[in-house]
């Protein structure tokens, strides 16, 4: 028998821990489409998931690895069949049978009688392989070829019985000696010594080192404890047992009969029950009652079918950690050995780039909240920030001819520092900067990323206040992600370009509450009823009194009439029709806007007569401007009209209804 030297070094793919050669990873396209899932209603954490999910334009995705796995996983049932072992004895069987017939036809010697005894013999063999081979067996075999293909049968029952519970051992006991039996033998015996000591927990290390001293040539993966041993001996185990519960009654009744009769001796057969009684109690996690049709033509041998059996188990292990459905699931979960078994070092590359993927992303553009839930950071958030305060710019240039948000931060007295150009700035070039930064390069001629600018302080700060509905209506109606589109676009443009801007958001469902940015492009869709602009107007006055020397400036989003109110104790009220003491409510608190000085507008969304005859009373009794946009038109409306109070000065000229 050819044993494997276990000290040869073997050299496979490189799956533990991350690989330090790989290049870093591209993040723009998933930020993008991470960004644009945000803006679509899509969590942070969501729009992750799903990125890593479909993968991107040069990017294998975990629905691909998914489907190459249920590609695999059909192939393999589809395509294969569990009569290998019997196939291959019958055909054993009918080559001995029919050497047989030649010997007795042309053997002139032979009497008579006995001829036609042999031939009556034959010809009367029952059709079942199991039983024929054991009518055989006392057979006097004249032809020495017979006999050969005959003892055949015997050594690929042992081989493939062998086969079955240590992968390998069919090819190795290939033309074995009896010295060869009796050391398989004794390795059994000592296996099913050590493993029974597990069972009494007697068992020691010192054991399971002499053990794997003497028969280590058995077990090329090389276990360095029990556990491990018991582990592989036991997922193999639970595979043939799953080959079994897939085969029909009368297969599996073959087999049991053929198997007392592999190697001429049931000694190895009660040896191998002896440790498949220890490994079941030892393991009893492992899927010992599975099964699986297999419908295919190529026949499968109990050692091969046992291991496509463990082959399956891989893939159904590799669906689960693909599919991410799971508590806590993450990429790390992924078994890249199992991967590169069953799909190849491909596979393990698309995984490997997926992993490091979530880890940048996790690192620089998502991170957890107090809260526990996923949140973009203030990296990705400048970057959506910026692609979305773009998206809007070019709308007003469509419809207006202008460039209001590329001309935004230029009135102003210079503020006597720089910085890089950045598309759009139309402030002076700094040459002597520009210059300096050109022939710190090396370089005679000035590219982008040399040119500065002059910075400009406006004249005039402003406190802003943001009021978006986030009521019921607001999802139900389509008009969240605008409304987040908004949002985000007028503060990336106040952070940018007028940081002397004080600037609040306010959401106003049921109830109210202040939202930093990110919150805000993370909310999910609420589906609750109520539209507090009592609360709301509360909460931007008193961000007004904060910033006494700035201009308030209120902006109100909402597509509904105010339906709740806060109460004196801090409860909800809520009432539709609209209730006439949550009018009132209102009301005050609008008017007390206009007392600091306020400057309002109304950004009313859809055609309900109610909210129209409510706002336009609202807008009047503040002095302040009503604006009707479509839900595309809402952050082109609202970044306009912030940006003509500052192109007239001190904050004195608001747009016309007609102009959204």
């Amino acid at each position: 028998m050819a044993r494997p030297n276990r000290r040869l070094a073997r050299y496979t793919h490189y799956v533990d821990g991350p690989d330090p050669l790989a290049p870093p990873v591209d993040l723009a396209e998933a930020l993008e489409a991470i960004g644009e899932d945000v803006m679509a209603g899509r969590s942070p954490e969501r729009a992750m998931r799903e990125f890593l999910r479909r993968g991107g334009q040069d990017q294998v995705g975990l629905d691909e690895l998914a489907r190459r796995v249920a590609q695999r996983r059909r192939e393999l049932t589809r395509n294969n069949n569990l009569d290998g072992t019997l196939q291959e004895v019958k055909e054993l069987l009918d080559r001995a049978v029919l050497a047989e017939r030649k010997q007795l036809a042309r053997d002139v010697d032979m009497d008579e009688g006995d001829r036609a005894l042999a031939q009556l013999q034959l010809d009367n063999l029952p059709s079942s392989p199991a039983a024929a081979v054991e009518e055989l067996n006392g057979y006097d075999w004249r032809s020495s070829e017979a006999r050969q293909e005959f003892e055949k049968i015997k050594d690929l029952l042992g081989r493939e019985i062998l086969d079955q519970r240590i992968a390998g051992l069919k090819e190795a006991l290939e033309n074995a000696t009896d010295e060869d039996r009796a050391d398989l033998k004794a390795m059994l015996e000592d296996l099913n010594g050590l493993l029974e000591a597990r069972r009494r927990g007697t068992d020691t290390q010192e054991q399971f080192d002499d053990f794997m001293a003497q028969h280590g040539e058995y077990f090329p993966e090389n276990p360095e404890t029990l556990d491990q041993l018991l582990d592989a001996l036991a997922q193999r185990a639970a595979a043939a047992q799953r080959m079994r519960n897939s085969m029909t009654q009368e297969q599996r009744d073959e087999l049991d009969a053929l198997a007392q009769q592999a190697f001429g001796s049931s000694d190895l057969i009660d040896e191998l029950s002896r440790m498949d009684d220890s490994l079941r109690s030892l393991r009893p996690g492992e899927d010992w009652g599975g099964s699986q049709r297999m419908d295919g033509e190529n026949g499968l041998g109990l050692g091969d079918g046992t291991g496509v059996f463990q082959d399956l188990a891989d893939l159904d292990a590799l669906a689960d950690q693909l599919a991410q459905s799971y508590q806590g699931s993450q990429l790390d979960d992924l078994d890249l050995e199992k991967l590169a078994r069953q799909l190849g070092s491909e596979a393990v590359v698309d995984a490997r780039t997926l992993q490091r993927l979530e880890h940048a992303l996790k690192d620089g553009t998502v991170r957890r909240g107090s809260d526990g839930q996923l949140m973009l950071t203030p990296k990705a958030m400048r970057q959506l920030g910026k692609a979305v305060l773009k998206a809007v710019s070019e709308t007003m240039s469509a419809r207006q001819g202008g460039h209001d948000v590329r001309r935004s931060g230029a009135a102003g007295e210079p503020s006597g520092s720089t910085r890089q150009w950045v598309f759009g700035d139309t402030e002076p070039w700094d040459v002597s900067r520009t210059l300096t930064n050109a022939l710190a390069r090396g370089s005679r001629t000035i590219q982008v990323d040399d040119v500065e600018i002059q910075e400009t302080e406006a004249r005039t700060q402003a406190c802003v206040a943001l009021l978006v509905d986030t009521s019921f209506s607001m999802a139900m109606e389509g008009r969240w992600v605008p409304m987040k589109r908004t949002a985000l676009a007028l503060h990336t443009l106040i952070t940018s370009r007028f940081r002397g801007d004080q600037l609040q958001l306010i959401g106003f469902g049921r109830s109210a509450s202040v939202m930093q940015i990110e919150q805000l492009v993370g909310l999910d869709e609420k589906w609750e009823k109520g539209t507090n602009l009592h609360h709301a107007l509360l909460l931007a006055n008193r961000h007004f009194r904060k910033h006494p020397n700035a201009q308030p400036v209120l902006l109100i989003v909402t597509d509904g009439e105010p339906t709740s109110h806060l109460e004196p104790d801090g409860e909800v009220f809520f009432d539709y029709p609209p209730n006439p003491v949550t009018i009132a409510l209102s009301v005050r608190e609008l008017d007390g806007s206009s007392r600091l000085g306020a400057r309002t507008t109304f950004f009313r969304l859809g055609d309900d007569p109610g909210l129209a005859r409510f706002v336009d009373s609202m807008a009047r009794r503040a002095g302040g401007t009503v604006v009707t946009p479509e839900s595309d038109d809402l952050g082109a409306a609202v970044i306009g009209s912030y940006l003509r109070s500052r192109a007239n000065g001190a904050f004195g000229g608001w747009g016309r209804d007609d102009e959204w």
